[in-house]
């Protein structure tokens, strides 16, 4: 059940055990060839996919666009909460629903550079109810859901998300082709970190140019409804397990 929808008087009748699902994204840019708002272009339709899958009531709040981009600030268009604002708007939103008796919250993510505060973030909110045992809080980036995406269609080159890149081009050209500009003559960006396994940290100039960071010249359609089946798919088995927690145990 999608919240925008709901009244006040909906929500106060659920069962509190209901999981609340916070998908997160961004608006940056996304190379010569990819809209800025891809992230949440895309993880709308796999949260679509994966809410269509489960068995059960879920609350789908609305998709919050604003993400941390400020490393992809050299770029003009990117939008971006600098990361302790996003923290604290996460921390934010979870306590929102913590207050209206809520106990299973989780936030679907689908843009890398939110990973690290939406971790602290939730590492946070659960010191302040550390004496609670009832409380599953949960982020989760919906391609690490899915490690073996890489085998969903033959003929993928990359083995990872990247971005604006073989993968992402290829789920846009399924979603919205007419957003998705020549790609015939883009050179491919290698991936790498460097200094492993230390991390280095890092802007997206260090790594990339043009702004894309994988092979978007291989991009297809085809490619790009095999890796939303596969993602959405992830994303509901994952929404599923948080229906069938128990209430106290640490694994579900």
């Amino acid at each position: 059940m999608n919240l925008a929808d709901l009244k006040w008087a909906d929500i106060a009748v659920l069962d509190r055990n209901t999981p609340v699902v916070f998908p997160v994204a961004a608006l940056e840019q996304h190379g010569h060839h990819l809209p800025l708002f891809t992230d949440s272009l895309l993880l709308g339709e796999v949260v679509r996919r994966a809410a269509a899958l489960v068995d059960g009531p879920v609350v789908i709040a609305p998709l919050t666009w604003l993400g941390n981009s400020d490393h992809h600030m050299d770029f003009p268009g990117t939008l971006s909460a600098a990361p302790r604002v996003y923290l604290d708007l996460l921390s934010g939103l979870a306590e929102n629903f913590l207050a209206h008796g809520f106990k299973r919250i989780v936030f679907l993510n689908g843009h890398g550079g939110n990973d690290v505060p939406g971790k602290q973030a939730l590492f946070e909110v659960r010191q302040r109810h550390r004496n609670r045992r009832d409380l599953l809080l949960l982020f989760a980036t919906y391609w690490h859901l899915a490690p073996k995406a890489k085998d969903c269609f033959p003929g993928l080159a990359q083995h990872e998300m990247g971005h604006a890149c073989e993968w992402e081009t290829s789920m846009i050209l399924r979603l919205a082709p007419q957003l998705v500009g020549p790609i015939s003559g883009l050179d491919p960006v290698p991936f790498g970190t460097a200094f492993e396994p230390a991390f280095r940290a890092w802007i997206t100039k260090d790594r990339t140019v043009p702004g894309h960071i994988g092979s978007p010249h291989l991009a297809s359609a085809e490619k790009g409804e095999a890796l939303f089946a596969a993602f959405g798919d992830a994303a509901g088995r994952l929404l599923q397990r948080v229906l069938a927690w128990d209430g106290t145990s640490w694994n579900g």
